[in-house]
């Protein structure tokens, strides 16, 4: 059956349109910057950049979107001519290559929300990485495809022309919503493509009423169903791999009225210091289909050492969520009974679990924190506080306290507990304290989605207000309030003001569309005497 891409604008002559993982592997094989590894998965280099750059994504400005999106350093504008342009060169790179690799797959395990979504690119490896991030369709939904409804041209081999009105480089990953296109140039880095189909979900979704998130999900056997928020470091990925409860997703989902559902098809997992002992799942994953990026391998025997991170500490694997045994196949769920906001305090400051007011969800929410600890960054000598609006402000298009008031109205509806879950020090900060025990850790998610915490006993922590359980299940009760691990205790109180100030500082950003529900579960900064 003849395809073609006239409608995008492409005119090659070899147009390979959803091939077999076989044939993206063979012809991958037969170019010297791929190769096998030992357990049979695709090793790809990306190039120069070895993770996305923020600094180069572009929204148009244009009539039909301009009054909704939350202009700023997380959405930076572009001229609908400047992205004429970028498409332009975008094009004239692909039709100037021999061969053009076209993946049609769906976004949204939903029937009722999912989006059609083509991907034209000249690459083998984005190719099978979005054949595996994507939804694959049958041989009949593939068929019947027809046209898409969000086209990426992926150019990332090309660079755009210097002095491109509203660029600060030669690459960008540039969107327009208006004509539901992206278009990525500049950047071979494939989560490029993968967080610019998250973005246009979390444009599109929550006009529909369906809230778009940034958080893995699981299900127990009983069909209850989880949510984990968190940023890098904080869990999120090792904490949601229960081998007791099924996957949902490992990154991006929607809940709408019918409950929560996955966006992709597949998972996209850091491989840095990645072992059979610590993440069996994931490391059972990796073989023929998946794709490792900048891995360093050894060269004769074509194994890879994960603890190498001389290319990038950004080492990844894309695989099809089947790969893991106990993926939910559809990925969806019902409405979640429990929702864990996942922080690495490295201050020492914050308690392993504290549950949330309506209040402080929405707070905590927007100020999306965690903290890098010493020595991790040139320069950070002491803990560092991070924000990140809704644990991901890098692909949010509204103003995040549209995503934080739909995720309360839909915690109000549904009933869900909302809990905040710190993975980082205690008894001081990092250098002094020490980072609490992964097996506590687990025996709270585990209280968490058994409910048995829901008729704790709870205290008040001072400064943060929040609601500290008095026990916890094989879980030491003194460690459960921050304070009483401290040996000095004015040190403590003294940190955990500067935290408090931290969180106030930050989210000044947002108060201006804050309401004061919001506004009023921000800690209190104590007066300086």
């Amino acid at each position: 059956m003849s395809f073609d891409l006239k409608k995008q604008g492409i005119s090659a002559s070899k147009i390979h349109r959803n091939r077999s993982v076989a044939r993206l592997f063979k012809g991958a094989m037969a170019r010297d910057e791929y190769i096998p590894s030992d357990a049979g998965a695709m090793i790809a280099k990306s190039g120069v950049k070895t993770g996305r750059s923020p600094g180069d994504k572009r929204v148009v400005e244009e009539s039909d979107s301009k009054e909704d999106v939350w202009w700023g350093k997380v959405n930076i504008p572009l001229s609908e001519d400047s992205f004429g342009r970028i498409k332009q060169e975008a094009l004239e790179f692909l039709n100037g290559c021999e061969d053009i690799f076209v993946v049609d797959g769906f976004a949204g395990w939903d029937p009722k929300y999912k989006i059609k979504v083509r991907i034209i690119c000249s690459r083998e490896y984005h190719a099978l990485f979005m054949h595996n991030m994507l939804i694959r369709p049958t041989e009949d939904e593939l068929a019947s495809y027809g046209d898409p409804d969000w086209v990426v041209y992926n150019a990332g081999v090309a660079l755009a022309s210097e002095g491109i009105e509203g660029l600060t480089s030669q690459t960008c990953s540039g969107l327009n919503l208006k004509s539901q296109e992206m278009v990525i140039i500049g950047s071979e880095y494939a989560g490029e493509m993968k967080k610019g189909i998250f973005t246009v979900l979390n444009y599109t979704l929550p006009k529909q009423g369906v809230l778009s998130m940034h958080c893995s999900a699981n299900e127990g056997s009983g069909g209850d169903t989880a949510l984990f928020f968190g940023l890098s470091g904080t869990g999120k990925t090792t904490l949601s791999a229960d081998p007791n409860r099924n996957l949902i997703g490992d990154d991006e989902h929607g809940w709408s009225e019918d409950g929560i559902f996955n966006f992709e098809g597949g998972c996209y997992a850091k491989t840095i210091d990645l072992s059979e002992e610590k993440e069996p799942e994931i490391f059972r994953a990796i073989r023929f289909g998946s794709v490792l990026e900048n891995v360093v391998y050894d060269p004769e025997t074509y194994k890879v050492d994960y603890s190498d991170g001389s290319i990038t500490e950004n080492t990844r694997c894309s695989y099809p969520v089947e790969y893991i045994d106990n993926a939910k196949i559809p990925c969806v769920g019902g409405h979640p009974d429990n929702i864990v906001f996942l922080t690495c305090d490295a201050f020492g400051v914050l308690p392993p679990v504290s549950k949330l007011t309506r209040g402080q969800a929405m707070y905590h929410f927007i100020s999306g924190y965690t903290a890098k600890v010493a020595g991790t960054e040139v320069g950070v000598t002491e803990p560092e506080a991070t924000f990140s609006a809704c644990f991901g402000a890098a692909f949010l298009v509204w103003h995040p306290t549209k995503y934080a008031e739909m995720l309360a109205e839909m915690i109000d509806r549904h009933g869900s507990t909302v809990w905040l879950v710190n993975t980082g020090w205690s008894g001081g900060a990092y250098g002094v304290g020490e980072r609490f025990p992964l097996k506590h850790t687990r025996a709270i998610i585990d209280a968490v989605l058994d409910n048995s915490m829901r008729s704790a006993e709870f205290d008040t922590l001072d400064i943060f207000g929040l609601e500290i359980p008095k026990v916890v299940n094989h879980v030491p009760p003194e460690i459960l309030n921050p304070r009483t691990t401290w040996a000095d205790k004015n040190a403590y109180d003294s940190t955990a003001s500067k935290l408090a100030a931290m969180f106030v500082e930050n989210f000044k950003k947002y108060a201006d569309r804050a309401t004061a529900e919001i506004l009023d579960a921000a800690p209190q900064v104590p007066a300086k005497s």
